[in-house]
């Protein structure tokens, strides 16, 4: 199913969006405000963000920024009245994937949709935030704002697992098992408590990694 974020603060334009995507089996989320679209892709990304440029409590290109920092290659297109040559050529420059100048067909969106999921079918992100933490997958590393942090394996697999699963809670065996046992290494419950205790520290105590006492730790952005 395509999960879709809009940005939107027109109530009509969003609920006929909405209501035509939704019949064509995408589940769709509209936001009339950037600060509550940012809200909800801090805690689950869609498969692609719709949005408007002028919002009530900013721009659209801002939120389109924002987005570019965190998300390099989450789809996104602008559906906007602003239609001259300058606004599109920001638009793109800004990160956005596609442009669509209001008023559209909504069966000319779905087909972009389509069209955009198909180009970037496969594409996986790389990069994961969480604060100022960074993990990238691809170069296997971790970064405290543009410091890198070096951790050890341990250290990492129990980072990953975190910041995958950003905003849910991780049980300890959950981690014993996927960090440790899958390699058929059993080690006690003490092992995690100091890798734990190590990774803290080299990441300097950050906010966003919680223990939930007892029973196990949430990464959760607190920015």
């Amino acid at each position: 199913m395509i999960e879709v974020y809009y940005a939107e603060d027109d109530e009509m334009i969003g609920k006929s969006v909405k209501e035509y995507l939704e019949q064509q089996n995408c589940k769709v989320s509209v936001f009339d405000r950037i600060a509550d679209a940012k809200k909800a892709l801090i805690g689950h990304l869609p498969t692609i963000v719709l949005l408007d440029w002028n919002m009530p409590d900013g721009h659209g290109n801002e939120l389109c920024l924002w987005i570019r920092e965190r998300w390099k290659t989450l789809p996104i297109i602008y559906l906007t009245v602003r239609g001259d040559s300058h606004d599109i050529v920001t638009g793109f420059q800004n990160g956005a994937d596609d442009y669509v100048v209001k008023p559209f067909d909504l069966v000319v969106l779905y087909s972009r949709i389509l069209a955009l999921l198909r180009r970037t079918e496969g594409v996986t992100h790389t990069k994961l935030f969480c604060d100022d933490l960074i993990l990238d997958k691809e170069k296997t590393a971790v970064y405290n704002g543009q410091k890198e942090i070096v951790v050890s394996q341990p250290e990492y697999r129990i980072l990953l697992i975190l910041m995958e699963n950003k905003g849910k809670t991780i049980t300890r065996n959950q981690l014993l098992e996927q960090v440790w046992d899958r390699s058929g290494n059993y080690v006690n419950d003490n092992t995690l408590t100091v890798t734990m205790k190590r990774l803290r520290e080299k990441l300097n105590h950050p906010a966003c990694l919680k223990t939930i006492r007892s029973f196990g730790y949430r990464m959760e952005d607190t920015q």
